[in-house]
């Protein structure tokens, strides 16, 4: 039972209100320092964040698709074209005599049942035997097929798919019960996928290809439902090119895809709009992430604004707190050692020549017309856009090498990448990664320690509190027996008169 100052007539609640205020000034500036603690951690975060979406930007810069200077545009049905960055622009006339092709056969009338009936997929073979597949060379492939009268029609094109899996002459098999027939045909295309089937029985070779047979050929069989694979052939401003197992191949540069037996004329020419434009986002993104970076290391701390405790809130207007909470958030990652090393880094990334090109080749972004800026702006790149153009029509290969190599020499992109992926790990070892649900970062470690510390603070008040009221109890039980006894002694001493 708390006495409240009956006896001495003092506010004890107010008295004890006023001591616990000042007892718990350890415990306000601790959870001060853990909404600090907070508020850095989301600014580490904030920050691994702009890092991770400048990489995104930049990484393309990594490689040579990036770097593409040279289109290729087509007349003619016969073939489409591509250009690389080793294209050499020009007109060139290709002629297609052949597109290589798959062998494949289907099964040459619709299949019947015994009865007369339409045969399905799920309708048995009704024979039995063996069914060998051999190779254009006419070595087997695989294991022969055992055949039982009971297995179904999709059974055998399914036996027939999985034995050749896997092989140099693979072939694709099924049965449409649309049609009632078996198709059969080799994933590969060229000469070299030409294939036979042999059959233990013509009556076996009737329920597969619909003729009554014990072997087919697609390489020499003149059947209409048989087609034969071959290879495909075409003529580059007049150079041969023959023996393809695919429909494309690359020459000097331009990979052309076969499309029909005919003429095309391919163009190439120089196509510096999409590497330029990667150069440009890329160094746009650069300059705002450093615009933020140089902007929170140098942002000034307001020491006389710490962080609101709840209690302190509640005496303020919403207004008053907005004005408090931002001055108590500036400068959460002024002078940070680590945003101020990958600025450092960065620059010397973008700004160091790179070394162990051929000579003459260019070896800084200063030759293609990107130069740091004015140093009171941090460190900003800027573009000449006509002198980064002219070096892209003019030296494309060179351009992409001083951005990418990796061989004997560090390219510019690759450098940035390296500096930017160890800023990121440095950060979420400080604070965490906002991608990842794992977090033992440093900040979070302290948080925690905050936490528990905070908790034995909260109990110690409890304690504190109570003794204060135990104290004050005692002393106004004491204030009321002696007023007690002071009463009994005016009452006698008034009663002898």
């Amino acid at each position: 039972m708390r006495i409240t100052g009956l006896g001495s007539g003092m506010d004890i609640d107010y008295m004890v209100k006023e001591m616990m205020t000042a007892e718990k000034l350890p415990l306000d500036k601790l959870k001060q320092t853990k909404i600090w603690t907070e508020w850095q951690k989301d600014a580490y975060r904030e920050t691994n964040l702009a890092l991770a979406s400048f990489r995104s930007a930049f990484e393309g810069l990594r490689f040579s698709s990036a770097f593409n200077a040279f289109s290729a545009t087509t007349t003619g049905t016969s073939a489409t074209a591509k250009a690389s960055s080793g294209a050499v622009a020009g007109s060139y006339q290709v002629t297609v005599q052949s597109l290589a092709q798959g062998a494949k056969l289907h099964s040459a009338t619709d299949l019947k049942q015994a009865d007369g009936t339409k045969t399905l997929s799920t309708s048995q073979i009704g024979t039995a035997g063996t069914i060998v597949i051999k190779d254009a060379a006419g070595n087997a492939v695989g294991d022969p097929i055992e055949v039982t009268e009971t297995m179904t029609m999709a059974d055998v094109a399914s036996r027939l798919q999985s034995t050749t899996s896997g092989k140099t002459t693979e072939l694709r098999a099924g049965f449409d019960t649309t049609t009632s027939r078996f198709f059969i045909s080799t994933k590969g295309m060229g000469e070299a996928q030409n294939f036979s089937l042999e059959f233990s029985s013509t009556e076996l070779g009737e329920r597969i290809t619909g003729e009554s047979i014990s072997s087919i050929n697609t390489a020499t069989s003149s059947s209409s439902n048989v087609g034969k694979a071959t290879n495909g052939s075409f003529t580059y401003d007049g150079i041969p090119v023959t023996n393809l197992s695919t429909n494309t191949a690359t020459i000097n540069g331009v990979t052309i895809e076969l499309k029909a037996i005919g003429n095309s004329t391919i163009t190439v020419s120089t196509d510096t709009e999409a590497p330029f434009q990667a150069i440009k986002k890329a160094i746009t993104a650069y300059n705002e992430m450093i615009e933020k970076f140089e902007k929170q290391v140098a942002e000034t701390k307001y020491r006389d604004f710490p962080p609101l405790t709840d209690e302190q809130r509640k005496d303020l207007t919403e207004t008053e707190a907005k004005l408090w909470d931002e001055k108590a958030k500036s400068g959460l990652l002024r002078a940070d050692p680590i945003l101020r090393d990958t600025l450092t880094k960065l620059r010397r990334a973008f700004a160091d020549p790179v070394t162990g090109l051929p000579t003459g080749s260019l070896t800084t972004l200063s030759s293609i017309g990107i130069t740091t800026g004015n140093f009171r702006e941090g460190g900003k790149l800027n573009i000449d856009e006509t002198k980064l153009r002219a070096a892209l029509a003019e030296k494309p290969e060179e351009v992409m090498q001083l951005f990418t190599t990796k061989t004997g020499a560090t390219g510019v992109a690759e450098r940035v990448y390296k500096e930017v992926n160890d800023s990121i790990r440095k950060l979420s070892s400080r604070a965490g990664s906002p991608t990842s649900t794992t977090d033992n970062s440093i900040l979070t470690q302290r948080l925690k320690t905050m936490d528990t510390q905070i908790r034995v603070w909260q109990d110690r008040l409890v304690g504190i509190e109570e003794r204060y009221w135990k104290q004050f109890s005692a002393m106004e039980r004491a204030m009321n027996q002696m007023n007690q006894q002071s009463s009994w002694i005016q009452q006698n001493m008034m009663g002898g008169f």
